[in-house]
């Protein structure tokens, strides 16, 4: 019996939907991959990138990235394996709630959500003090 069932061929929605916040201008398509200088921490090369679940977190990574410009947040697609960031995980918020990850494998960007609305920027101030603070206090991220 000959199988005529194309649906193999529809779209199929998204399994999760992941974020990534930054700075950078992308384009459709790219790839976000390690090995560009961190956003945070000793600004090292960077041995993971990563992505979340939540808006909300995108949102902190977009607005705490270093670089000039507005912030950006896209759709992203992981390529390989993906597994909790221990700095959110490990230290701050145990379980993973804000659905933070990190990869050594590229995301494809295949969206990116145009209208989004910032924390006040008394939030945001706050938080890049209390990263400084780190910074200067030699709190190294898990992640170097």
């Amino acid at each position: 019996m000959q199988k005529n069932d194309s649906s193999e061929y529809r779209p199929k929605p998204f399994a999760q939907t992941y974020f990534h916040g930054t700075k950078a201008d992308l384009k459709m398509g790219a790839l976000i991959e390690v090995g560009y200088n961190s956003n945070f921490g000793q600004r090292n090369q960077a041995k993971y990138i990563f992505l979340t679940a939540t808006l909300d977190a995108a949102i902190w990574g977009a607005e705490l990235a270093s670089g000039e410009g507005p912030g950006r947040i896209y759709l992203v697609e992981p390529t390989g394996e993906i597994e909790d960031d221990p700095d959110l995980t490990d230290r701050k918020f145990p379980g993973n709630p804000t659905k933070s990850y990190r990869s050594q494998h590229p995301f494809k960007i295949v969206g990116e959500v145009i209208h989004w609305q910032g924390h006040a920027i008394e939030q945001v101030n706050h938080m890049k003090d209390a990263l400084e603070k780190l910074k200067k206090d030699g709190v190294k991220s898990l992640n170097d």
